[in-house]
């Protein structure tokens, strides 16, 4: 019976407790995730989530307190100059414990413990999701007017911005000669007639004066 088993004492005097969990501890604050027993991480979570609540208090009396807990001046560093920073606006809750199956030997109970703000595989999921709202009814014959609308804005302009194709340019270009080549013919047509022209007139002449 557990009666009155406030604390796990996971099999070990409270001297051993304590160092063991100082140590967790500390590895956690630097590596962000561990892998232990289930019964250790429950034990640590207890453990490290009031060191890391006092962090966000940055005084000299945090710091002190919380080195008498870690016994290790990198891992108080570490946690007043990047976890304090990432779970300031968390009101608890820092850490998650994901099982990963059975030890081999012992069969013990498996888990991974890591800082809830450090798994950027997660955050990036939570980041990449659409939100989803409900809407009221009635809007969906709005809605397929618009896309209607714009599919036949879209396609005029692109209608209007399409390159000419080599097929094109070449009809064009013979389009253009036979222009060219009607302008010269007439250009030529002119030319003789204003030749005949003048005969015409000298020959005019000549009648008036056998008539006088």
């Amino acid at each position: 019976m557990r009666h009155g088993k406030k604390i796990n004492h996971l099999s070990r005097k409270s001297a051993h407790r304590k160092a063991m969990l100082a140590n967790m501890a500390a590895s956690l604050i630097l590596h962000k995730r561990i892998e232990t027993t289930v019964a250790k991480a429950k034990a640590l979570r207890t453990y490290i989530e009031p060191l890391i609540t006092r962090s966000k208090d940055d005084t000299t009396h945090s710091r002190r307190i919380i080195f008498s807990h870690l016994q290790s001046k990198e891992a108080v560093t570490e946690l007043f100059r990047d976890v304090s920073v990432k779970v300031a606006d968390r009101p608890g809750g820092y850490t998650r414990i994901i099982k990963i199956g059975n030890r081999l030997g012992d069969n013990a109970d498996m888990c991974m413990m890591e800082l809830v703000d450090f798994n950027e595989n997660l955050l990036g999921d939570k980041q990449g999701k659409a939100k989803t709202t409900r809407k009221r009814r009635g809007t969906g014959k709005k809605k397929v007017e618009e896309t209607v609308a714009t599919a036949a804005v879209a396609a005029k302009t692109e209608d209007s911005v399409q390159e000419p194709t080599d097929e094109k340019v070449s009809e064009v270009k013979t389009a253009g000669q036979e222009v060219s080549d009607e302008d010269s013919v007439q250009a030529d047509s002119g030319l003789k007639a204003e030749a005949d022209n003048p005969v015409e007139e000298e020959n005019t002449d000549n009648t008036k004066e056998e008539s006088k």
